[in-house]
């Protein structure tokens, strides 16, 4: 506790002595939690009263929102529009169009700086991101691209780690003076009321109150005056409704555009392509087969350059809306399970011109017939274990860290190396110190065993890590999995009255659509092809098919969809051929 407040206070030179004991309490009750970020990352969490107040990564320490809720000046803040905050939460970083330039400047930051992010209106930060360049850099480069990479916000994982709490609304500090005094004599002039406020803050008293006063007031005479000339200028306002509709579209930025897009190939695709006897339907097919063929001419769908930069955080923007529902039907592989045609959003969306619903279904069964299948790319990973920190721990990883098996090799070789651990009498061989006969030896085994070969050294430390595996689909971001990925498993079972019929598992993990794989096999054997349920688990499907196919699915899986042979369990039990005489 002593240590994590002298680190405190050196990552935050502006808390006072005070602040600091109040920050990190002597008696109170202080836990530490481990977590993973998606990227793989560890993170290390300090909670107080049951509430995030610091994480750590790669021994840097970051302050929670909940902290910057009590402490809002910790950090120099920077101000973005409330419909911002939903792209935030969302993953994306805070793009400079989105700051908001206030009349007192931006504070004077380095690239690197760590700064909070506020919406208008409002002091209380609602993000904590790190600065991709300087104040100085931002105003040279006319306030376009990226302004600060996003590492926490209201409304994330680690946000719904404590209570849940909502940002309280704390009034911007009025720095200037003059701008004070111009605002009082406004408000004398327009013959407002004294200002009572109720905050128990005395600081913030009168800040508070001007402020909701002010904003109320001229609330009420923006309203007054549209009700007065409301019926006069009716005609007008239709035109010029629709030429600043017609402006707004042609001023959107690349990104919005791309979320336009995608929402409209989105409500298209549901609309005319997905039918209810299609679910469940992999994302991935129906992102490829479905949203791209309802993409208009000359346009191209882009998750990267919409503000949501992955797929699942759209289609978990939509679930959020009610208007789908996806689920991991098996273990990292997400599909639509549940539409709601009814939604309407859907009812209200218009096909736009040249599409409509018959040629789009046409479209559909052609973009299905000739799709092309691309293979994921599948590596093996490897994460350190509590057991193997020590031998990694040198080498700057911690428990959870990723590695590949040309890591693990080059970090064993270099540890070897540096400690001077190889025999010098055979080179073959290595020296067992106390940290390799604790990670790597058997109680049995640490008596007798005082070198080891190369080979067998290696084996050995990757039998001890966890495994972990990646897998990448085409067009999409690397997906890393615990554990090895299971292969697509064929069997053979026996039905009644003798009858064979071929099993095929796992198919969803590979990136195959199970219905898909289903019926194309059923045109090319001409035999009955069903989708069942895989006994003993949840919501998981496999494809069974009459006789011995596994000649069929051979040729299918290996040679026209490119799947290495040793992810496919059970080709060894395809038929015999009988010999010609």
């Amino acid at each position: 506790r002593r240590k994590l407040r002298t680190d405190v206070a050196a990552a935050f030179p502006n808390l006072s002595a005070e602040q600091l004991t109040e920050f990190i309490p002597n008696k109170e009750e202080l836990n530490v939690i481990k977590m993973y970020s998606h990227k793989g990352e560890a993170v290390t969490v300090y909670m107080n009263n049951r509430n995030p107040i610091l994480f750590e990564i790669e021994k840097a320490l970051y302050p929670t929102v909940y902290t910057l809720w009590v402490y809002p000046d910790l950090l120099p803040a920077f101000s973005t529009w409330p419909p911002v905050l939903q792209k935030l939460a969302g993953g994306a970083d805070l793009m400079l169009p989105g700051v908001v330039v206030p009349s007192s400047g931006f504070p004077q930051v380095e690239r690197g700086t760590l700064c909070a992010v506020t919406l208008l209106g409002n002091r209380a930060p609602v993000a904590v991101a790190v600065a991709t360049m300087s104040t100085a850099e931002m105003l040279a480069a006319g306030m376009k691209g990226k302004g600060f990479a996003v590492l926490h916000t209201y409304l994330d994982h680690l946000w719904e780690y404590g209570d849940k709490s909502y940002p309280p609304t704390l009034a911007p500090l009025v720095t200037n003076t003059a701008e004070k005094e111009s605002a009082e004599d406004e408000e004398e002039t327009e013959g407002k009321q004294p200002v009572i406020s109720f905050s128990t803050d005395p600081l913030q008293h009168v800040d508070i109150g001007d402020l909701s006063l002010k904003e109320r007031d001229t609330c009420a005479i923006v309203m007054g005056k549209e009700e007065l000339h409301e019926n006069r200028a009716a005609e007008t306002d239709e035109d010029a409704n629709a030429e600043v509709q017609r402006e707004a579209e042609d001023s959107r930025t690349p990104q919005e555009q791309m979320d336009a897009l995608f929402n409209q190939c989105f409500f298209h695709a549901l609309k005319c392509k997905v039918k209810k006897s299609d679910l469940p339907l992999l994302t991935s097919t129906f992102l490829r087969s479905h949203m791209f063929s309802c993409c208009p001419a000359g346009q191209q769908l882009d998750i990267k350059k919409s503000s949501y930069k992955k797929f699942s955080k759209f289609l978990q923007c939509m679930q959020q809306q009610k208007i789908l529902h996806v689920k991991e039907l098996s273990k990292g592989v997400e599909s639509i399970v549940e539409v709601d045609w009814k939604h309407p959003d859907i009812r209200a969306f218009a096909v736009p011109e040249g599409f409509s619903s018959a040629s789009a279904a046409q479209d559909s069964k052609n973009e299905d017939r000739g799709q092309v299948y691309h293979a994921p790319e599948i590596i093996p990973l490897y994460g350190v274990s509590a057991k193997m920190v020590p031998l990694f721990q040198e080498s700057g990883h911690r428990k959870g860290s990723i590695l590949s098996s040309s890591e693990v090799r080059n970090i064993i070789i270099n540890y070897v190396k540096t400690n001077e651990l190889v025999d010098e009498t055979n080179k073959n061989f290595v020296k067992v110190n106390a940290i390799l006969c604790d990670c790597l030896l058997d109680k049995s085994e640490q008596d007798e065993i005082s070198n080891l070969k190369w080979d067998d050294l290696l084996s050995r430390c990757l039998e001890r890590l966890q495994p972990l595996h990646q897998v990448t689909f085409f067009g999409q971001e690397p997906i890393v999995r615990k554990g090895n990925i299971e292969p697509i498993d064929i069997t053979i079972a026996q039905r009644s009255s003798n009858k064979k019929v071929t099993i095929i598992k796992n198919l969803e993990l590979y990136g195959l659509d199970p219905q898909c794989v289903a019926n194309i096999l059923q045109q090319k054997v001409q035999a009955s092809a069903t989708i069942t349920p895989v006994p003993g688990t949840k919501d998981r499907v496999q494809v069974q098919i009459q006789g011995n196919q596994i000649h069929h699915l051979a040729k299918m899986l290996l040679e026209e969809y490119q799947l290495p042979r040793k992810y496919i369990q059970g080709l060894e039990k395809a038929p015999k051929l009988g010999r010609k005489k």
